[in-house]
């Protein structure tokens, strides 16, 4: 099997990369403006994933210029897609598709409603539609939005998510955290990540889905606040703008019947992680 991987994203995808090994086809950002190019990394794929999360580095979630630049960049992986007529097409993005979970709907699902919260999420939003508007027995097509994603980026070495964010506060003796403490957070690590796309590319869907990914266990801001206090003996200053956060649980039935998913990493060992890699 040859995996193609289109986009632009220093956290996810060189974890993806580096669990495809030699089946890895990466597909350059100049190949995506000449058809012939991009058929012809794609021509020895059975699949290829497409970064659906970010737009440009230059461009602010909130900007048009934000859903421009992810559609301009998704269309020619579409129609390659499109022309190719059997590939395994899989999208991961964030859950910035849905509205804010509420105490009447705390869990994210497939069954979830659609709300865009910004500009980007409007990106991602065309990008999943147009490609379910083509997916095929033939060329199938998987949405995954993930929750909460933390973890260490193999780059640069710095964490990713706010369980790192909290330990590099902790240094300097205090922590800013986002709404009053009552707000729950859904924490997946990367390799659990990693390990759902493995398992969503060795076995396509008849057509299409969609799926959330998280582990399906929520924790109050109170509380982990209260951990990183009592490791470090950070001061907690709570009400801090939480307008970017994504808040509630994904329902994790999904992914347990879809692919046998039990996150391996817990919450606890994500933030262990997160204070060692601080060095707090």
């Amino acid at each position: 099997m040859k995996v193609g991987i289109s986009g632009v994203d220093d956290f996810v995808q060189p974890y993806l990369e580096e669990a495809l090994g030699d089946a890895l086809v990466k597909i350059p950002t100049e190949a995506l403006t000449e058809k012939i190019q991009l058929d012809a990394y794609l021509a020895s794929c059975n699949a290829v994933i497409l970064m659906n999360a970010h737009p440009n580095a230059s461009d602010a979630r909130d900007e048009r210029a934000a859903l421009l630049s992810m559609r301009d960049a998704a269309r020619p992986v579409l129609e390659a897609v499109e022309r190719h007529g059997s590939l395994h097409l899989i999208l991961v993005g964030t859950l910035r598709v849905h509205p804010q979970a509420t105490p009447k709907e705390p869990l994210y699902s497939s069954q979830s409603s659609i709300a865009p919260r910004d500009v980007a999420a409007e990106g991602q939003l065309w990008v999943e539609e147009r490609a379910l508007d083509h997916a095929t027995e033939e060329s199938p097509v998987s949405i995954i939005r993930c929750s909460n994603v933390q973890g260490i980026r193999p780059d640069s070495g710095s964490g990713n998510g706010i369980l790192h964010q909290f330990a590099q506060d902790s240094i300097f003796g205090w922590l800013s955290v986002p709404g009053d403490g009552s707000q729950v957070k859904d924490f997946i690590h990367i390799m659990d990540v990693i390990e759902i796309i493995m398992q969503v590319m060795e076995n396509p869907p008849p057509t299409r889905e969609t799926l959330c990914i998280g582990s399906g266990e929520g924790m109050a801001m109170s509380d982990v606040a209260s951990i990183y206090q009592e490791r470090t003996g950070c001061d907690p200053q709570f009400g801090n703008d939480d307008s970017k956060e994504v808040w509630g649980v994904v329902d994790a039935w999904e992914i347990e019947q879809r692919c046998g998913f039990r996150p391996s990493v817990s919450p606890m060992e994500m933030i262990d992680e997160a204070l060692e890699n601080a060095g707090a």
